[in-house]
């Protein structure tokens, strides 16, 4: 049976069916923001003006998540019952056959190097309709965040809150910053959603002044995580040391993301500029040094990071290595398991598996992807992006919201120039050798599908990601029947 194919070539979308898509999948991921007020977000509705389309009403930065906003997202069924209105609107699924007929040829580029591997998935059915290997355990790269999302977000809840105080001993004026594992926590001026370091210390000089206290002597505790803070790849501007106390995730330039040159000791650094800015409150103190904080210690003041909902979106459309190894960490203080890095994978493995998700053969040995070592399988990545559309799991639909948009957002923002720009939603991931994709595509007949593709050996990375991409743009633009 041959595969039915909309268009002339699989890499041009009309305007109608771009929109359509962009429709669907904003449907689908109505459990977190940012949101519009019809639910569609920012992003696509720009796609769908750029195509003459009408699209979400721009609510700039204003989330809009009240009671009266949009519900948490459907289950997959009614999505697709939703995109016409009627369940008479959705074609059934692609079938097997046909998709090998269209996706078989192109896994079969050398730019894919010696060993890849494939799953197509319904979300809808949570069946299986390709697969070539799935079982197979490669090198997953960033695709690895979508496992450490899900296990963050099972173990700890959407709405849970990474915590930074300030507590004073008693007797003694000590004053320690106690880091609760937030490398979001930023000492910029403007702080965009994020926990200031300088409102924390805004606070606590106002409490200190409160007492009649002018000088402490500083301390910093980053004793919430355990072990190296370095990961095995050694220093990388990939990734700071790990710490549960830092600021701006360590890094020594303005970025927000991407690589950067990170500090030696984030914590120091957080302590460091903590004092800066309480001597600017008119609190002096002494140069900080590393201590615990008692259980007497008396918190003046705080400060949360945004909700764990948001800092997975953040992961995972960024590919942020730095946030990633923080909530494997917190994965595992979460579970009561060393929160190092063996400690996280251990804890991110069992919390799939308390799922009932596909763990036979992975290997997680980091939070990030960064790692060689970790292994995963077509099989695991497509049941994850199920798992986060089911609706008995409703506290997992932000790995679906955080998948970054083709064409325009994360790392999708300049691939899908001539593609399935706004259809396909997919986490990249990218080593030397090694070239993954793993999200969700909306085909010509309306059905979400979740796809897993990884690669090993690639020759070129441009050659490899390019072949990836033409390979969902094809799901994409398949009725496959």
């Amino acid at each position: 049976m041959s595969a039915q194919v909309t268009g002339p070539r699989t890499w041009q979308f009309t305007a109608g069916a771009a929109t359509a898509g962009l429709a669907l999948t904003a449907v689908v991921v109505t459990a977190a923001g940012p949101w519009d007020s019809s639910g569609q977000r920012t992003a696509e509705r720009d796609r769908a003006a750029a195509l003459d389309h009408t699209g979400g009403a721009d609510h700039g930065r204003d989330s809009g998540t009240t009671e009266a906003g949009p519900k948490p997202a459907p289950s997959a069924a009614s999505v697709l019952i939703g995109l016409g209105g009627a369940g008479n609107t959705v074609k059934s699924a692609p079938t097997g056959p046909a998709l090998a007929d269209v996706l078989g040829p192109l896994l079969k580029d050398t730019a894919l190097g010696s060993s890849r591997t494939a799953a197509v998935v319904d979300v809808a059915t949570g069946k299986r309709l390709y697969g070539s290997g799935v079982g197979v355990a490669q090198t997953p790269a960033s695709t690895t965040k979508i496992a450490t999302a899900v296990a963050a977000l099972s173990a700890m809840g959407a709405d849970h809150r990474l915590t930074t105080r300030a507590a004073l001993e008693p007797d003694t004026n000590e004053l320690v910053l106690v880091g609760g594992g937030d490398p979001t926590l930023t000492a910029r001026k403007d702080a965009d959603g994020s926990a200031s370091l300088r409102d924390l210390a805004a606070e606590t000089a106002r409490t200190l002044k409160k007492d009649g206290v002018r000088q402490v002597t500083l301390s910093y505790d980053k004793t919430l995580y355990a072990g190296s803070e370095l990961h095995p790849i050694g220093v990388d501007e990939n990734l700071a040391p790990v710490s549960a106390l830092m600021v701006d995730e360590g890094r020594t330039n303005d970025t927000t993301s991407g690589t950067a040159i990170r500090v030696e000791n984030p914590a120091e650094d957080a302590a460091r500029k903590f004092a800066g800015f309480l001597e600017d409150q008119g609190i002096r103190t002494t140069s900080p040094g590393p201590s615990k904080a008692t259980a007497r210690a008396k918190t003046l003041a705080e400060v949360t990071s945004p909700p764990l909902s948001a800092l997975v979106e953040r992961m995972l459309t960024n590919s942020d290595n730095d946030l990633a190894e923080a909530l494997a960490r917190q994965t595992a203080v979460a579970t009561k398991v060393r929160p190092d890095f063996a400690g996280g994978g251990t804890a991110i493995r069992a919390q799939l598996k308390k799922l009932q998700l596909p763990v036979s053969g992975v290997s997680f040995k980091d939070g990030s992807g960064l790692n060689r070592e970790d292994k995963l399988t077509a099989n695991l990545l497509t049941a994850l992006l199920v798992k986060a559309g089911d609706p008995d799991h409703p506290e997992l639909r932000p790995v679906l919201t955080g998948l970054p948009v083709a064409g325009f957002t994360g790392t999708l923002t300049t691939r899908y120039a001539d593609g399935a720009a706004g259809i396909v939603r997919a986490k990249t991931g990218t080593l030397s050798g090694v070239n993954t994709l793993a999200g969700t595509v909306v085909d010509q007949d309306g059905r979400l599908l979740a796809f897993a593709f990884l690669a090993s050996n690639t020759p070129g990375k441009d050659a490899a990601q390019t072949a990836l991409d033409r390979t969902a743009t094809a799901l994409a633009a398949c009725g496959c029947r």
